[in-house]
């Protein structure tokens, strides 16, 4: 029985080993040569092209558009007026507290002139009491009307104080009034028309869609969580547009957000890619097909992924291995050449360790044809 296991096992690796055909069968090769070259790993992901930076620019206050000085595409400022509502209401708010302010400086005024005479008035009968010409109640009457003259004025100067206040918040209302950029830009949207009113009482409504530089842009595409991992700021890319299908755009990672974004029960994260707009060829909102590079090796030794999924059609069952392996066409014949394989691009697989170099054909299908059978494509697992 030994002898028997023993028998089977140098059968089992001599089929691993080398492949005798069978001559009934004319068997022809598909063969690709091994070559040394780049191997690159890369995440595919859609997302949208959109300025760096993108403000909001509404209205603190509400009134009628009287005046319109910003249109779609239009270059603006730090600080330019884009737009301005009608002033008229906050022009005479504002000329209210003006005049309630120099009334109270004008109370203060008068209430100093007061607190000087009471204070007169009360060195005066000091002195008198002490010689007895008035009496104890006359002091404390004089004494009182200074005291009260004295808090009247610390009443006006709190008075001025907030009369300030309302006048300044006035002010800031009416500046409101005047809609103006917060940055260097480009309009890219503009919500608008003269003689519209705008209400601001419950939600500020937006007037205009500013961006900051649109020499650039940035792409946000959508990676799956199960791709993710592999993506770090820095991580070179390339995607392509509709409006430009034959340009290869590129960028890179400036920005791995960690905000998941749920659809359909299928989470995805949002990230980062900055690209170059000098010639302001990308516009905002253009769908992007994005390719990130995750992995890649320079000048190694690689295989095309088919000839590792490639099995000869006769092989036992047996002689299958867990192994990584290739076929090679060596003297005619094929022979198997077990490899240690490392980074898979989707398309060639680069081999670390190995019987294998440049040159060597491998076998990535075989076609079979019999007097009794029409030829048949062998082809990879």
């Amino acid at each position: 029985m030994i002898a028997g296991l023993s028998s089977l096992l140098v059968a089992a690796i001599a089929v691993t080993t080398w492949w005798v055909l069978d001559q009934r069968d004319n068997i022809d090769y598909v063969t690709a040569q091994v070559t040394r070259g780049a191997v690159t790993r890369a995440v595919t992901a859609t997302g949208t092209v959109n300025p760096e930076l993108t403000i909001i620019v509404g209205a603190a206050v509400s009134g009628i558009i009287q005046e319109l000085y910003c249109d779609y595409n239009t270059e603006v400022k730090k600080g330019q007026v884009c737009a301005r509502i009608d002033p008229r209401p906050y022009q005479s708010i504002v000329d209210q507290r003006k005049a309630e302010l120099a009334v109270a400086k004008a109370q203060l005024e008068k209430d100093k002139a007061n607190e000087a005479y009471t204070k007169f008035a009360l060195g005066r009968y000091a002195n008198l009491i002490e010689s007895h010409a008035v009496s104890q109640d006359v002091f404390d009457n004089a004494k009182n009307a200074h005291d009260q003259a004295m808090a009247q004025i610390v009443f006006d100067e709190a008075t001025i104080r907030l009369r300030q206040a309302s006048l300044d918040a006035a002010q800031v209302n009416l500046d409101y009034a005047s809609i103006v950029s917060p940055v260097d830009g480009t309009v890219v949207s503009r919500n608008v028309t003269m003689g519209q009113t705008v209400a601001s009482s419950f939600q500020t409504p937006t007037l205009f869609l500013i961006a900051s530089d649109l020499a650039k842009m940035q792409v946000d595409a959508n990676v799956s969580e199960g791709d993710i991992g592999g993506i770090k700021p820095g991580h070179k890319a390339t995607f392509t547009v509709d409006a430009y299908p034959r340009r290869t755009f590129e960028g890179k990672v400036t920005q791995v957000r960690q905000s998941p974004q749920t659809v359909q029960n299928v989470v995805t994260y949002d990230v980062v890619i900055g690209v170059d707009n000098s010639d302001f060829a990308l516009k905002p909102g253009l769908t992007a097909a994005s390719r990130i590079v995750v992995d890649r090796r320079e000048d190694v030794t690689r295989v095309p992924n088919q000839a590792l999924r490639y099995v000869p059609r006769s092989l036992p069952r047996a002689a299958l291995s867990d192994h990584a392996r290739v076929w090679v066409l060596r003297d005619g014949r094929p022979e198997a050449v077990t490899v240690v394989t490392g980074l898979d691009d989707g398309s060639f697989t680069e081999i670390v360790s190995g019987d294998l170099k440049p040159g060597d054909l491998v076998i990535i299908a075989e076609q079979v044809a019999t007097a009794n059978r029409a030829t048949m494509p062998r082809l990879g697992r």
